[in-house]
Protein backbone atom coordinates (compact mmCIF):
# COMPACT_ATOMS: atom_id res chain seq x y z
CA UNK A 1 0.00 0.00 0.00
CA UNK A 2 1.22 3.62 -0.60
CA UNK A 3 -0.26 7.23 -0.42
CA UNK A 4 -1.06 7.00 -4.08
CA UNK A 5 -4.04 5.38 -3.91
CA UNK A 6 -6.16 8.17 -1.81
CA UNK A 7 -7.58 11.03 -3.09
CA UNK A 8 -7.40 13.98 -1.08
CA UNK A 9 -9.86 17.85 -1.18
CA UNK A 10 -8.88 20.56 -2.55
CA UNK A 11 -9.97 23.85 -0.93
CA UNK A 12 -12.14 24.32 -3.72
CA UNK A 13 -13.63 21.57 -3.24
CA UNK A 14 -11.98 19.56 -6.36
CA UNK A 15 -10.80 15.98 -5.29
CA UNK A 16 -7.34 15.71 -6.25
CA UNK A 17 -5.38 12.09 -6.58
CA UNK A 18 -2.64 11.50 -4.75
CA UNK A 19 -0.83 10.12 -7.67
CA UNK A 20 -0.84 13.28 -9.09
CA UNK A 21 2.31 13.51 -6.58
CA UNK A 22 3.90 10.17 -7.82
CA UNK A 23 7.61 10.15 -8.23
CA UNK A 24 7.93 13.19 -5.67
CA UNK A 25 9.14 13.75 -2.11
CA UNK A 26 6.12 14.68 -0.10
CA UNK A 27 5.91 16.76 3.40
CA UNK A 28 2.38 16.17 4.35
CA UNK A 29 1.54 18.44 7.37
CA UNK A 30 -2.13 19.37 9.61
CA UNK A 31 -1.88 22.97 9.66
CA UNK A 32 -3.88 25.91 11.81
CA UNK A 33 -3.36 29.23 11.25
CA UNK A 34 -4.59 30.50 14.62
CA UNK A 35 -1.75 28.20 16.58
CA UNK A 36 1.01 29.41 18.65
CA UNK A 37 3.03 26.86 15.87
CA UNK A 38 1.48 28.48 13.16
CA UNK A 39 5.07 30.61 12.63
CA UNK A 40 6.12 27.02 10.69
CA UNK A 41 4.30 28.08 7.79
CA UNK A 42 7.55 30.06 6.52
CA UNK A 43 9.73 27.41 6.92
CA UNK A 44 7.67 25.27 5.25
CA UNK A 45 7.75 27.76 2.71
CA UNK A 46 11.21 28.11 2.68
CA UNK A 47 11.62 24.50 2.33
CA UNK A 48 8.95 24.42 -0.89
CA UNK A 49 10.61 27.35 -2.59
CA UNK A 50 14.05 25.63 -2.42
CA UNK A 51 13.41 22.10 -3.14
CA UNK A 52 10.72 21.80 -5.20
CA UNK A 53 12.56 22.25 -8.29
CA UNK A 54 14.33 18.74 -7.57
CA UNK A 55 10.73 17.38 -6.69
CA UNK A 56 9.79 18.07 -3.36
CA UNK A 57 6.13 18.95 -2.30
CA UNK A 58 4.81 20.44 1.01
CA UNK A 59 0.90 19.85 1.20
CA UNK A 60 -0.91 21.38 4.10
CA UNK A 61 -3.55 19.98 5.48
CA UNK A 62 -5.93 22.30 7.74
CA UNK A 63 -7.19 21.00 10.69
CA UNK A 64 -9.27 22.54 13.83
CA UNK A 65 -9.35 19.14 16.16
CA UNK A 66 -6.93 21.39 18.94
CA UNK A 67 -8.64 24.18 20.82
CA UNK A 68 -10.24 25.40 17.52
CA UNK A 69 -7.59 26.93 16.13
CA UNK A 70 -8.32 26.67 12.27
CA UNK A 71 -11.77 28.02 12.39
CA UNK A 72 -11.94 29.70 9.23
CA UNK A 73 -13.61 28.13 6.30
CA UNK A 74 -11.48 26.75 3.31
CA UNK A 75 -11.08 30.52 1.49
CA UNK A 76 -10.60 31.93 4.66
CA UNK A 77 -7.79 30.13 5.65
CA UNK A 78 -6.51 30.46 2.16
CA UNK A 79 -5.99 34.22 2.32
CA UNK A 80 -4.98 33.62 5.67
CA UNK A 81 -1.51 31.33 4.67
CA UNK A 82 -1.08 33.59 1.88
CA UNK A 83 -1.54 36.73 3.54
CA UNK A 84 0.22 36.38 6.91
CA UNK A 85 2.82 33.79 6.17
CA UNK A 86 3.78 33.81 2.45
CA UNK A 87 2.32 30.21 1.48
CA UNK A 88 2.21 29.60 -2.10
CA UNK A 89 2.07 25.51 -1.58
CA UNK A 90 -0.97 23.81 -1.93
CA UNK A 91 -3.60 24.06 1.28
CA UNK A 92 -6.07 21.61 0.85
CA UNK A 93 -9.42 21.76 2.43
CA UNK A 94 -10.06 21.65 6.32
CA UNK A 95 -10.30 17.91 7.35
CA UNK A 96 -10.27 16.19 10.80
CA UNK A 97 -7.14 14.39 11.65
CA UNK A 98 -8.57 11.88 14.23
CA UNK A 99 -11.74 10.63 15.36
CA UNK A 100 -14.55 8.54 13.79
CA UNK A 101 -14.60 11.23 10.77
CA UNK A 102 -10.24 11.00 10.34
CA UNK A 103 -9.39 11.85 6.79
CA UNK A 104 -8.61 8.54 5.06
CA UNK A 105 -5.00 9.95 4.00
CA UNK A 106 -4.26 10.67 7.28
CA UNK A 107 -5.57 7.10 8.52
CA UNK A 108 -3.26 5.86 6.57
CA UNK A 109 -0.13 8.22 7.27
CA UNK A 110 -0.87 7.58 10.88
CA UNK A 111 -1.29 3.61 10.63
CA UNK A 112 2.26 3.75 8.86
CA UNK A 113 4.15 5.54 11.31
CA UNK A 114 5.23 5.26 14.77
CA UNK A 115 4.78 7.46 17.75
CA UNK A 116 5.86 7.78 21.74
CA UNK A 117 2.24 8.55 22.52
CA UNK A 118 0.85 6.30 20.14
CA UNK A 119 -0.98 6.84 16.68
CA UNK A 120 -3.20 9.59 17.03
CA UNK A 121 -2.19 13.55 16.41
CA UNK A 122 -1.45 14.97 19.51
CA UNK A 123 -1.32 18.58 17.90
CA UNK A 124 -1.57 20.65 14.86
CA UNK A 125 2.03 20.71 12.72
CA UNK A 126 2.54 17.14 12.84
CA UNK A 127 4.49 16.09 10.05
CA UNK A 128 4.83 12.97 7.65
CA UNK A 129 7.99 12.74 5.29
CA UNK A 130 7.02 10.57 2.12
CA UNK A 131 9.29 9.22 -0.19
CA UNK A 132 9.23 9.16 -3.88
CA UNK A 133 7.50 5.74 -4.02
CA UNK A 134 4.40 6.65 -1.82
CA UNK A 135 5.84 5.03 1.10
CA UNK A 136 5.71 7.32 4.80
CA UNK A 137 9.70 7.62 5.97
CA UNK A 138 8.96 9.14 9.42
CA UNK A 139 6.36 11.59 11.32
CA UNK A 140 7.71 14.45 13.46
CA UNK A 141 6.49 16.01 16.00
CA UNK A 142 4.29 19.48 15.57
CA UNK A 143 7.43 20.49 17.98
CA UNK A 144 9.81 19.87 15.52
CA UNK A 145 10.87 22.80 12.85
CA UNK A 146 10.65 21.81 9.14
CA UNK A 147 14.50 23.54 8.62
CA UNK A 148 15.15 20.13 11.09
CA UNK A 149 14.03 18.12 8.49
CA UNK A 150 16.11 19.53 5.90
CA UNK A 151 18.85 16.80 5.51
CA UNK A 152 16.19 13.89 5.63
CA UNK A 153 14.41 15.74 2.25
CA UNK A 154 17.75 16.59 0.95
CA UNK A 155 18.75 12.66 1.77
CA UNK A 156 15.11 11.46 -0.37
CA UNK A 157 15.78 13.76 -3.07
CA UNK A 158 19.11 12.53 -3.41
CA UNK A 159 20.93 15.66 -3.28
Amino acid sequence: MSIYQYTVKQANGHGLSMQTYQGDVLLIVNTATKCGLAPQFKELEDLHTRYQATGLRVLGFPCSQFANQEVADNQEIQSACQLNFGVTFPIMAKIDVNGKNTDPLFQFLKNETKSLFGKELKWNFTKFLVDRQGTVVKRYAPTVSPLKIEQDIQRLLGE
